[in-house]
């Protein structure tokens, strides 16, 4: 064997020896690990790092480690902008055509927003341009769904949730839960959000920044819609008019998800915004439970 093809030969039959060695363990993860050993090995033959490049590859993801807390999870952002999370997101939820799509819950979510009646004001500290959502909930048939929750949160006008600068602004703000009516409507009062960058003061934005890559998101809203008998809808309705809205960094904008925030007058001859939005639900499939 000439010797120019023997380290080849070596890293392949290392590869191959690895992948073996978890492939015939029985335990449940033993071939997702399988799997992923030969991913990362294609991925190693693919790059040929150096002992430095590799050691620089952990020093990122230990770094990644020490940037979690109880408040911050440096893991799901790093899923995020690298698309696994839109990915993992589409392959559990495949949607009919015509129904909305999901997407992700983003890092920002909190379980328990207030409960309002129709018509709220889910602004809480009065900042911002006020907005007025008008939405309905059907189904595939174009029937109204009476009685699905809305929960909707969203960040300020100056692209902040309220999660990320507690100080700042009101428990809760910007967020809140609705009933739809007999007719599958909802409406309520908000403010219009601002488009902003991810939290870039970790490992992740660094890496980012170090390729040039920015981190942006275009403005939108987010909901949950849940109904009996439905698959859980997860999803966003982005500002059509955000000029970052074909570099969404976690890969959410869809043509379908893509709303038109219209100018008006508001009483005090400001400026105001209404938005129109229609859910359209799947029928939840027999065994699955809804998320």
């Amino acid at each position: 064997m000439p010797a120019s093809t023997m380290p080849t030969v070596r890293a392949e039959a290392a590869s191959k020896a690895a992948a073996d060695r978890f492939g015939q363990a029985d335990a449940p993860l033993a071939p997702v690990l399988a799997a992923a050993v030969r991913h990362l090995h294609a991925f190693v033959r693919e790059t040929r790092p150096s002992p430095a490049d590799w050691r620089a590859a952990i020093d990122f993801l230990t770094a990644t480690g020490h940037a979690c807390d109880d408040k911050r999870q440096e893991w799901v952002l790093l899923s995020d902008v690298l698309g696994v999370s839109a990915l993992v997101e589409a392959l559990n939820t495949p949607r009919p055509e015509g129904a909305t799509p999901n997407t992700v819950r983003g890092v920002f979510y909190r379980p328990d927003a207030p409960r309002y009646p129709l018509g709220a004001d889910i602004c809480l500290d009065g900042k911002g341009e006020p907005l007025t959502v008008h939405g309905r909930v059907t189904d595939l048939d174009g029937h109204p769904v009476a009685g699905a929750t809305v929960e909707t949160w969203q960040a300020n006008a100056a692209g902040l949730y309220e999660n990320q600068v507690p100080e700042a602004q009101p428990e809760h703000n910007l967020r809140g839960v609705f009933t739809t009516g007999a007719d599958g409507g909802f409406h309520y009062r908000s403010v219009k959000p601002a488009g902003y960058a991810l939290p870039g003061d970790g490992p992740v934005g660094a890496l980012f920044r170090q390729i040039g890559c920015p981190m942006r998101r275009p403005a939108h809203l987010h909901f949950i819609v849940r109904a009996e008998a439905f698959e859980t809808l997860s999803t966003h309705v982005f500002d059509g008019g955000d000029p970052d809205l074909a570099g969404d960094a976690l890969f959410g904008v869809r043509p379908e998800l893509i709303g038109d925030f219209v100018p008006v007058c508001d009483v005090a001859g400001g400026r105001a915004w209404t938005l129109v939005v229609t859910f359209v639900l799947a029928r939840a499939r027999p065994g699955r439970e809804r998320p």
